[in-house]
């Protein structure tokens, strides 16, 4: 499909300051990674599979078309560097999966002879419940 090496070339990191508590640490340290990837400027793909992209990723996209994930799960830079690729890497594998097309089958006959008698069964049951009519 795509060439995750070719990709990462694409791909932009920032590191940033994580929120809540952490004390000295998180104050001192640049441990979040924010990963940006622009879709509509990627030379690696085509443009069924761009359109596709947009389509699936379009809640996620900025309105220029940029990707934005951040990570800050670990106190690591390097370990939220790397789980922010892995992460981008499945959301990207995932958009670009073409869901098959469903085929419609035919309903056998005898599953619907076997459906009529049962229901003719029932109506059966039901209708000798009833008081008979001495008229």
């Amino acid at each position: 499909m795509f060439y995750e090496e070719a990709i990462l070339h694409e791909l932009t990191f920032k590191a940033i300051r994580s929120s809540g508590s952490g004390g000295q640490h998180v104050n001192k340290v640049s441990s979040k990674v924010e990963l940006t990837f622009n879709l509509s400027e990627s030379l690696l793909f085509d443009d069924d599979q761009k359109e596709r992209l947009l389509r699936k990723l379009q809640n996620r996209l900025t309105k220029e078309g940029v990707l934005i994930l951040q990570c800050g799960e670990s106190r690591s830079q390097h370990k939220n560097k790397g789980i922010i690729i892995k992460r981008f890497f499945s959301i990207i594998d995932t958009a670009l999966i073409i869901p098959k097309k469903r085929i419609r089958t035919k309903i056998p006959k005898s599953v619907i002879r076997k459906r009529l008698k049962n229901k003719r069964n029932r109506s059966e049951k039901k209708a000798n419940r009833k008081k008979p009519n001495l008229d």
